[in-house]
């Protein structure tokens, strides 16, 4: 019979919890601002605000702890950062139920994409290399932020934090990012840039707004946001959870994340999609040495997501305690497995190298059209110089004949 404490330590992993709350922590400081400027853009007031991160809160949480424990697999959602960032661009001269009826809208969209198989039946199309390069591309800019964090008085923070990674790494790895967490905290403190004395908590509560289905607000804002959230994050939120081995469907994670949006999308929550940057923390070796533990991490993720919920308010605050060196340096070292398989994976097949390469320097530059962002042109890229390059698989040769066997002579010349 297992112990209490056994159980206690196959649910709750130390290195699993650290993961799921640095995948929140980094989900929440990088992004909230923008979601914020989107907010307040559609005219929202402080309630409506904090029921804006109440909505999303609860999104994220159910989704992440039902779909992790349903497949047994690291599914992390998140907000759609760049449908915020149309959003705030997008909504202004917009009301609230205007805003809300784009919502739907979008989130009307992804369900049915979820529930048609229409998204996976393309997945499954995509060759692993070009899935890789993808990924890789997305999370680089992550990862040189590590170190150009360490630039004036975010050196005193992160370099700290880099060196006890390398040394935990050295002796205890499963705990590297965690050591290198509560170092930064420590480093943090003591260079007076950790400031949570201004942290004030107080119980969100949700805010519903009717919606009002405006043909230009829908058009300018509905569908785009539908456009950016499939292509820039459900697309390499798949090739995350399959770079690492999870042969998750995706269907019905598209259609769950679709359908419990447009539940909540009344209250603000705008977009709910599967993530990719938080989602390669909590699928990397360095939230469980087990990959059939790793859906843990998600899970614990989805616990933090609902205390968001729940203290929606303190958000605002939260993002002003934390130094932004800090949380560019634990992204970043969180990240460095993910990135250095993902790097692997895509150069390892030399008939889709060359598009490999294409789809990871397009996705890792950040470029965007059309309001779509680098990752779906930087998988089009990919595709494109995979068909002009012929670089698809071939028939196999015929197989020599076996020892021992008598050879047929060559009738085709005289």
């Amino acid at each position: 019979m297992s112990s209490p404490y056994h159980l206690l330590w196959r649910a709750a992993p130390a290195s699993a919890v650290a993961a799921g709350l640095i995948a929140v922590v980094v989900g929440i400081t990088s992004s909230a601002a923008i979601v914020f400027t989107a907010a307040r853009a559609a005219g929202a007031d402080q309630a409506e605000l904090a029921s804006w991160m109440l909505a999303l809160g609860v999104g994220m949480g159910v989704t992440c702890i039902g779909l992790s424990l349903r497949y047994r697999a690291p599914v992390v959602t998140a907000w759609s950062t760049p449908g915020a960032a149309l959003m705030a661009s997008g909504l202004h001269g917009a009301t609230m139920a205007q805003a809300v009826g784009a919502f739907l809208l979008s989130a009307a969209l992804i369900t049915v994409c979820g529930v048609t198989g229409w998204f996976e039946r393309g997945m499954d199309r995509i060759p692993v290399p070009l899935a890789a390069g993808l990924l890789a591309g997305v999370l680089l800019e992550f990862g040189t932020r590590l170190f150009s964090s360490m630039h004036g008085t975010g050196f005193a923070v992160v370099f700290p934090m880099f060196a006890a990674y390398l040394l935990s790494r050295r002796w205890m790895p499963r705990y590297a990012v965690i050591a290198a967490l509560l170092t930064g905290l420590v480093a943090a403190a003591a260079q007076g840039s950790l400031h949570l004395g201004g942290v004030r908590f107080h119980v969100a509560q949700p805010v519903f707004t009717a919606p009002d289905f405006s043909w230009r607000v829908l058009i300018s804002v509905g569908l785009p946001l539908f456009v950016v959230t499939m292509a820039s994050q459900n697309l390499p939120g798949v090739a995350v959870l399959r770079g690492d081995g999870y042969d998750v469907p995706v269907s019905p994670l598209i259609g769950w994340t679709g359908g419990i949006n447009l539940l909540l999308a009344p209250l603000g929550c705008f977009g709910l999609n599967l993530a990719a940057i938080t989602a390669a923390i909590c699928t990397g070796r360095e939230a469980h040495e087990n990959p059939r533990r790793r859906y843990t991490a998600a899970v614990w993720a989805g616990i933090f997501y609902l205390c968001v919920a729940i203290f929606g308010g303190a958000v605002g605050s939260l993002l002003t305690a934390l130094p932004p060196a800090l949380v560019a340096g634990i992204a970043g070292l969180g990240l460095l497995g993910t990135i250095g398989g993902s790097l692997s994976s895509a150069l390892s097949d030399e008939r889709w190298r060359e598009a490999a390469v294409v789809t990871f320097l397009t996705t890792a530059s950040g470029v965007t059209l059309l309001g779509v962002g680098s990752a779906f042109w930087g998988l089009l890229a990919g595709l494109c110089t995979a068909f002009v390059t012929h670089a698809r698989h071939r028939p196999a040769p015929p197989a020599p004949a076996r020892t021992g066997q008598r050879q047929q002579p060559d009738r085709s010349r005289t």
